[in-house]
């Protein structure tokens, strides 16, 4: 089982379900965290600017089409 670092609340994901470098959210307090590792499952804080990063790419990926 892996635990939101900030709030305690299982998270309930599955290693074979996730690959490292993906945003998770915890549904309870709404915290985004980067998988750092998958086994095991270890999390990192994924700062504002981090997000607003990966936004950009995501809508410039999104122009190509």
């Amino acid at each position: 089982m892996v635990y939101c670092p900030e709030c305690e609340t299982d998270l309930d994901i599955e290693e074979d379900e996730v690959d490292e470098g993906e945003v998770v959210s915890c549904p309870e307090c709404g915290t985004d965290f980067e998988i750092i590792t998958i086994n095991p499952i270890e999390l990192k804080p994924v700062e504002e600017e981090d997000l607003d990063e990966e936004e950009e790419e995501e809508a410039e990926d999104g122009d190509l089409s």
